[in-house]
């Protein structure tokens, strides 16, 4: 029986290139579970998420799904509703995580979680890669976007772990200040990835 696939950890704060870099693994024809993506199938109608939230904070549910302008409203009314709504959401991401690796058919399959470290979940995963680069490219790249506000950048910056911290804590580091670079390192991963899996 061959081993199961290498989970890899995705990770990296806003504007580092995170999105772009799980697309180059994709590109290289490895499975990619995209933590955002999860959380909107379990809040669409008919998600497993319905049900638990519909109980808990009945006007966050429109028409069948989980309405996140209204969940918005509810947190900014009340702090504490975060931590409830983490607390019926974060198991069944989890559980959808699962899943995907069990029924994935690749020897490296990778996991986008923006928050991964701040919500302790580095264990889940056999190596963490952060995407990193300079602040100055970061800040253009965030500002750049639709809606995007220097307080709202610092906001953003203020909630999640530092990207020194990041960098420190991960076991491997791509750096996405050229592509090209950063898919040639993607690459480079991939077939150490592959070797430690076939010597673990």
């Amino acid at each position: 029986m061959s081993p199961r696939p290498w989970a890899l950890g995705l990770t990296g704060s806003i504007g580092m290139g995170k999105s772009t870099t799980a697309r180059m693994f994709h590109d290289e024809g490895l499975p990619v579970w995209d933590a955002d993506a999860a959380v909107h199938r379990l809040y669409g109608a008919g998600g497993p998420a319905v049900g638990p939230m519909e109980q808990a904070f009945p006007e966050a549910v429109v028409d069948g799904a989980v309405s996140r302008p209204a969940l918005k409203r509810l947190i900014a009314r009340d702090a504490d509703v975060l931590r409830k709504v983490e607390e019926l959401v974060h198991p069944l991401v989890a559980a959808d995580r699962r899943a995907f690796l069990d029924t994935a058919e690749a020897e490296i399959v990778v996991f986008d979680v923006p928050l991964l470290f701040e919500t302790g979940s580095e264990g889940q995963f056999d190596s963490v890669l952060v995407v990193t680069a300079p602040l100055d490219v970061q800040k253009d790249r965030v500002l750049s976007r639709p809606d995007m506000t220097e307080a709202h950048f610092a906001a953003i910056l203020r909630r999640q772990m530092p990207d020194a911290e990041k960098r420190r804590r991960a076991d491997h580091v791509i750096e996405t200040i050229s592509m090209e670079a950063a898919r040639a390192d993607v690459r480079a991963l991939i077939a150490e990835l592959k070797e430690r899996r076939r010597h673990a």
